[in-house]
């Protein structure tokens, strides 16, 4: 992988990372028109690893634009820890509902890695996760009351859209999809919903990052080429959460369908006449 060819799946994974489009497939169907090799299971390792760090970049984005809320949310778990006046309050609640909301895709995402990184080489998945899950978006916003502020949030309601969020380990489905939707299903308000994904996509993208981190680095091309990518996406995903809260503060995660279903049925046309 070359500096420009980084730099392009760098743009791709900072604009798709926190829209509810699939990252993972977006950069799957990139590296597949730039023809990167995979003809090994190393090569397929590599591009997989690859994509699991670069994400880094974009969580990395996350942090630091949720900075003030996420130092907000430890005060509050550790003062609740030590408090019991602290874990009667909404700030303590919300809290442990992202730390329990964080554990399904940790051990769902950990037993089955070998399954899933089998899935990331597959464009038809992308294809069929992009089309199909798109139903569920529509399904969300009708059943959406949104009457559910963030102070309600509970820790069942953590739990499950952590749950949801496992959804994502297919590609094509898409994390911030997965999430939002449940959320969306649960009662909370669209913006809630949202914020709570991103902090939620926190712990869970750099996870996979570390474990990707030995695949994507094993030379030093490999080494350089992902810390590009991975600088880029930083930049670009910044920008990207800052456009995604205000949209979704106007608009429905519906509006992100026709497109799903029209780059879906494109590759699953591209690959029957390839």
């Amino acid at each position: 992988m070359n500096t420009g060819q980084a730099i392009v799946l760098g743009v791709v994974e900072g604009l798709t990372e926190f829209l509810p489009v699939s990252s993972t497939g977006h950069l799957l169907v990139a590296e597949h028109l730039m023809g990167l090799p995979t003809d090994t299971q190393q090569q397929k390792d590599a591009l997989i690893g690859f994509t699991a760090v670069i994400q880094t970049g974009a969580i990395a984005a996350a942090v630091l634009y949720f900075l003030r809320d996420i130092v907000a949310l430890a005060g509050s778990f550790l003062g609740g820890v030590v408090s019991s006046t602290r874990r009667a309050t909404d700030d303590f609640r919300f809290a442990l509902a992202v730390l329990v909301g964080s554990l399904p895709i940790a051990v769902v995402g950990l037993g089955l890695k070998d399954h899933i990184k089998e899935m990331d080489t597959h464009l038809w998945v992308v294809a069929v996760g992009l089309i199909a899950f798109s139903a569920v978006f529509v399904v969300a916003e009708r059943r959406a009351h949104q009457d559910r502020p963030e102070r309600a949030l509970t820790v069942p309601d953590g739990l499950v859209i952590g749950l949801g969020q496992c959804l994502a380990l297919v590609p094509g489905v898409s994390r911030s999809g997965a999430t939002i939707s449940t959320g969306l299903l649960r009662g909370l308000e669209r913006v809630a919903a949202t914020r709570l994904s991103f902090l939620l996509g926190i712990p869970a993208l750099l996870g996979a990052g570390l474990l990707g981190l030995k695949d994507a680095t094993h030379n030093q091309a490999g080494a350089s080429a992902t810390a590009v990518a991975t600088v880029v996406a930083f930049v670009v995903a910044y920008a990207s959460i800052w456009g995604l809260l205000r949209f979704v503060a106007t608009h429905r995660i519906t509006a992100f369908v026709p497109y799903r279903v029209l780059l879906g049925t494109a590759i699953l046309v591209g690959l029957a006449v390839h």
